[in-house]
């Protein structure tokens, strides 16, 4: 029987002060039948954020696409060296739809970064990432960013099929450990995703768990960290209007001690304690 090492959460980071600033378009282009992944120009400042936080975007208007609302977009990679931040996004509504047409110099309005990202066990305890579709994009540069402070990182990558699966090279050039599952493959079953994580804890490589992307493998590793007593933590998706925290758009309940709280995701989140998020 291997005893859990239980990591004591890191502090959080002070949260930096938004900015509006206008980004210009490096490259934008399709990565399959659904994603793109846009490259942007941005301020030196934009690059401090974290990962696990988001930037608001204007979508451009075009044409027959008329976007109103800024389109909250978790960042994909940052890269400070560069000034330059990434974006993976799904191409879906009419902001999205509009970012897909932007070409190469254009620009557009960005206000970030905003919210609360990832912090990281204290003990440099290994730590697993599950993401599934949109969730890849939120959990990519955690990866360099906790290799980077001592951290061995798994990441379990799920998709329908695998040619939707996305990231698998970036992640192990950042020097993950990659696992892949899918549905066409029969793979994903959280059944088959826990036996994943108890296998992996008793290779001594499950410390902490992270997950974005999927309600069904949240469930999971709630499951797996209330039964070995692990840190945990989970990144919302979440429709927002100004996301700042003034609308209350993005109110969502939360267990906290025997009662349930609810909170903003854009400003207490995206990034919560695991076990205090309730499913959707």
């Amino acid at each position: 029987m291997i005893e859990a090492a239980v990591p004591t959460q890191s502090a959080t980071p002070d949260r930096m002060p938004a900015t509006e600033f206008d980004a210009e378009v490096l490259c934008n282009d399709p990565v399959n039948e659904e994603y793109n992944l846009m490259a942007v120009s941005v301020p030196e400042r934009a690059t401090g954020a974290v990962p696990g936080q988001f930037f608001h975007l204007l979508c451009p208007q075009k044409d027959a696409l008329q976007p109103f609302f800024r389109r909250p977009m978790s960042v994909y990679r940052i890269e400070p060296e560069a000034r330059r931040l990434s974006f993976l996004y799904k191409v879906t509504g009419t902001g999205t739809r509009a970012m897909a047409a932007m070409k190469a110099g254009e620009t557009f309005n960005m206000l970030g970064p905003l919210g609360i990202g990832f912090s990281l066990p204290a003990d440099a305890a290994p730590i697993v990432v599950l993401a599934r579709g949109v969730g890849l994009a939120t959990m990519a540069p955690l990866i360099p960013f906790a290799r980077s402070r001592g951290h061995r990182v798994t990441a379990i990558l799920s998709a329908r099929t695998p040619d939707l699966l996305m990231s698998v090279d970036e992640m192990r050039r950042d020097g993950a450990d990659v696992l892949t599952v899918t549905d066409l493959q029969g793979t994903s079953d959280v059944e088959i995703v826990e036996d994943m994580l108890h296998m992996l804890y008793g290779k001594l490589r499950l410390g902490g768990v992270y997950v974005c992307g999927s309600n069904r493998l949240m469930l999971a590793a709630q499951r797996v960290a209330r039964r070995l007593d692990l840190f945990g933590e989970v990144a919302l998706e979440q429709q927002m209007a100004c996301g700042l925290g003034m609308c209350f758009c993005c109110v969502r309940p939360f267990r906290e001690d025997d009662g349930v709280v609810h909170r903003r995701v854009c400003r207490e989140g995206p990034v919560f304690p695991l076990l205090e998020a309730m499913q959707w």
